[in-house]
C-alpha cells in the first residue's frame, strides 16, 4: 500500500509537470496564416529583421494585438530614455517577478552583453537584493521593485528616479515594466516553453 501511494504521488507530480510544460497556444505554421496574420508577420520581419519568435508566436492568434505589441517593444526595448543597459535590468526584474522562464533565458545573456554584471543578474534570479549597484542601477532597482511588489511607488523613490532619469525616463521605465509584464502574462497563460537552453528560474517564496 505504501508503495502504491508513492507511485500515485509520483505520477501526479509527473502529470503536473507535463501540464505546466503544455503549450496552450501552439505556434501557428506560416503556411496556415490568415491574410491578417501574413501581413502582421511581414511587418514584424520588416521591423525586427527576423521571423516572428518567442512571445509574439502566441500573440499571432490576435495579429492586430501582436503588431501593436511589436511596435511598442520596438521603442521600449531599443530606444527608451533610460538606455539599453538599465532597460535590461528592468526586464530581468520583471521576468523574475512573473517567474517567466523564456523571458529570463532570452534576456539574461542580452543583459550581460549590455553591461549588467553577472552577480547582479544572478542575485535577481534568486530574489536577492544585489550589492554594489551603481546609483542609476539602485534607482531603477528600487523603483521597479516597488512597482512590481507594491503596485505603486513611494514619493521618495519616485522623486529619486525623476532626479536621476528625468520625467521621460520615469515614464519609459514604467512602460518597460508594464510591457514585459504583459508579455510575461501572455507567455505564462500560454505555458510557452522555456528557452532553448532549457534553464528555468528558481522558484522562490513570494
Amino acid at each position: 500500500m505504501k508503495y502504491c501511494r508513492v507511485a500515485i504521488a509520483l505520477l501526479s507530480t509527473i502529470a503536473a509537470v507535463a501540464a505546466r510544460a503544455e503549450d496552450r497556444l501552439p505556434t501557428i505554421p506560416p503556411a496556415q496564416y490568415t491574410e491578417e496574420q501574413k501581413q502582421a508577420a511581414a511587418d514584424f520581419e520588416s521591423a525586427r529583421k527576423v521571423p516572428v519568435f518567442g512571445p509574439f508566436e502566441p500573440l499571432m492568434y490576435s495579429p492586430q494585438l501582436m503588431s501593436a505589441a511589436r511596435a511598442m517593444g520596438d521603442y521600449l526595448r531599443y530606444k527608451s530614455a533610460i538606455g539599453n543597459t538599465l532597460s535590461e535590468l528592468v526586464i530581468l526584474m520583471t521576468a523574475r517577478a512573473w517567474t517567466q522562464d523564456y523571458e529570463w533565458s532570452f534576456h539574461y545573456p542580452i543583459a550581460l552583453k549590455a553591461g549588467i554584471r553577472k552577480q547582479l543578474a544572478d542575485d535577481i534570479a534568486v530574489g536577492r537584493r544585489p550589492t554594489a549597484m551603481s546609483r542609476d542601477e539602485e534607482t531603477v532597482f528600487d523603483f521597479t521593485s516597488e512597482l512590481l511588489r507594491n503596485k505603486q511607488v513611494s514619493d521618495a523613490t519616485f522623486e529619486r528616479a525623476k532626479s536621476r532619469l528625468g520625467m521621460k525616463g520615469v515614464v519609459d521605465m514604467t512602460g518597460i515594466v508594464g510591457y514585459y509584464t504583459f508579455l510575461a502574462m501572455q507567455l505564462n497563460a500560454a505555458r510557452y516553453p522555456a528557452g532553448t537552453d532549457g534553464k528555468t528560474l528558481p522558484r522562490v517564496p513570494r
